[in-house]
């Protein structure tokens, strides 16, 4: 594979064989990021990322959805069948439902109706075309079809759009639990499916309806042997669903094989990914797991500033994003977790200093290569969120230089007051810049513009902080696009007073509590 990627190659393949991985026209779809605005109610939440997973019955479309949801286990992921979307049959078609096609996807509801309207559509054209009016008999035969297709949708696809519209903006929806021996929808109890970062739409026609299609990142046919899905099919329906072998067989020779090769394999043209063996192929499995896990941890910032970099989320620093952003937390406790997602912060930021390769001997006498720290490195700290900031740096670099920037912002006139005592051979050192929120980007633009100003060339600054604003993340890069901004998350957005929200208010005061002193001089100056 050479110096090339497992991702730089799935990103730039098209066509190409990898262990038996088709990739064709991977292309997820990534919407357009432009300046956002001020307003937070002007931003939406962030979009799952949603995988389409087709392929005939049995083919292995579920293993390879548990195969995918149990490497991301670090994420949140749910699994959306289409089966659960399944119409309840009538009583007519109860009676007959050995002669029920549930692979077809434009089916009618009763093959009485199909009956009487062939009839009476081959009456109509009969009777226009007799009369020389072949225009008149076009547009009836085309007012059946919509009637007919009306009544024939084997899947209840609008309920399938509504819960997958509502999942995608961040609502829980209740996903109907499918009875096949009961053919009923509401024998069981629904199942609560929860927003998530990752969805897996499966089903055997999921890619037949293009309102479904759009909705998919990434879409994924799992191709496997007519002989495999039938053996499977029949130990699955005859234990699972109570079925005999000979209904199986049955319906597999009238309806299942002509559907698939009528409506299923068709559809392979629209996927993406194409895995032989299913849930067999592994190699397969892990290259679209690294794949997903790479679109997760870009932001879409991070594909239009190269120099921008969002740590990879785990539930860890998910739990301690939640904990310091809850008004609630208790100040040790927000010192306590704000503390340990800095020290992550820092560490990722030190790993983009420059290095040299090293080789020790070890006390069993081997030789180890390794790297040299850089040694010409300093902090400088933005007074005074800042200063949170400084323990975690001097806990990672011993004996490190600190040097502090204090911008205060003068009147509603937008200048800008600026004290600095910095290292005085800080032109000759990299510099970790720290500032815990990246709201405006005002503040940060004056700080980077000093340490220019002081002979810090702007490939040597790394500008470290816990949340950003994408405004602010916008007027950074623009304005100094060689630096680095490493973050923890970036959130929607600044609200009409410049607060980044969600967000988690006041640092400064929630870290060094100033609050509770501002009211405890409040309280003694009144005595």
């Amino acid at each position: 594979m050479g110096s090339k990627s497992v991702v730089d190659m799935i990103e730039a393949s098209s066509g190409v064989h990898f262990s038996g991985f088709h990739m064709d026209n991977l292309e997820a779809r990534n919407t357009e990021t432009g300046q956002p605005t001020t307003s937070a109610a002007d931003n939406v939440l962030k979009q799952p990322f949603v995988i389409g997973v087709a392929g005939g019955a049995a083919s292995g479309k579920t293993t390879v959805c548990d195969m995918i949801i149990q490497q991301l286990h670090d994420q949140r992921v749910v699994l959306v069948n289409q089966d659960s979307f399944y119409h309840n049959l009538t009583e007519e078609e109860l009676a007959r439902v050995h002669e029920y096609n549930f692979d077809h996807p434009d089916k009618l509801r009763a093959e009485a109706f199909c009956s009487c309207c062939d009839l009476l559509l081959s009456y109509i054209l009969i009777f226009f075309l007799n009369c020389g009016h072949i225009k008149i008999a076009y547009q009836h035969m085309l007012h059946l079809n919509a009637i007919l297709l009306l009544f024939s949708d084997a899947f209840d696809t609008d309920q399938l759009l509504s819960s997958m519209e509502k999942l995608r903006h961040g609502k829980a929806v209740d996903i109907p639990n499918y009875d096949f021996k009961s053919y009923k929808n509401n024998v069981f109890p629904a199942r609560r499916v929860n927003p998530s970062d990752v969805i897996l739409l499966e089903g055997i026609l999921i890619f037949h309806d293009p309102r479904v299609r759009e909705l998919m990142n990434m879409k994924i046919f799992v191709d496997t042997d007519a002989d495999v899905r039938l053996a499977r099919r029949i130990r699955r329906d005859t234990v699972e669903k109570g079925r005999d072998i000979g209904t199986v067989l049955d319906q597999y020779s009238k309806f299942v094989k002509p559907a698939f090769d009528d409506f299923i394999l068709p559809t392979k043209k629209y996927a993406d990914i194409i895995i032989p063996r299913g849930g067999d192929n592994h190699v397969a499995i892990d290259l679209i797991v690294q794949h997903i896990r790479t679109k997760l941890g870009q932001h879409d910032l991070c594909k239009i500033y190269p120099n921008l970099y969002v740590i990879h989320s785990t539930f860890q620093i998910r739990g301690m994003h939640t904990l310091i952003r809850d008004a609630q937390t208790t100040k040790h406790d927000f010192v306590f977790y704000a503390d340990r997602l800095i020290r992550l912060v820092v560490e990722h930021g030190l790993g983009h200093l420059p290095f040299t390769e090293k080789q020790v001997i070890t006390p069993t006498g081997s030789v180890y290569t390794g790297v040299d720290f850089c040694k010409r490195l300093c902090g400088v700290s933005v007074i005074r969120s800042g200063e949170s900031m400084e323990n975690a740096l001097r806990a990672c670099c011993k004996g490190i230089k600190i040097g502090k920037i204090l911008i205060h912002r003068e009147g509603d006139n937008g200048q800008q007051l600026i004290y600095e005592k910095l290292p005085q051979d800080i032109s000759e050192r990299h510099v970790l810049l720290l500032d815990p929120i990246l709201g405006t980007g005002n503040s940060a633009v004056q700080a980077i513009s000093l340490l220019i100003s002081k002979g810090v060339p702007e490939p040597n600054i790394i500008f470290l902080n816990l949340i950003s604003a994408p405004q602010g993340v916008h007027v950074v890069c623009k304005s100094f696009p060689r630096i680095k901004i490493v973050t923890s998350e970036i959130d929607i957005g600044l609200n009409e007073d410049f607060r980044v929200v969600p967000g988690m208010g006041e640092f400064g005061d929630r870290y060094f509590g100033t609050d509770d002193d501002e009211v405890m001089l409040t309280q003694i100056s009144s005595n």
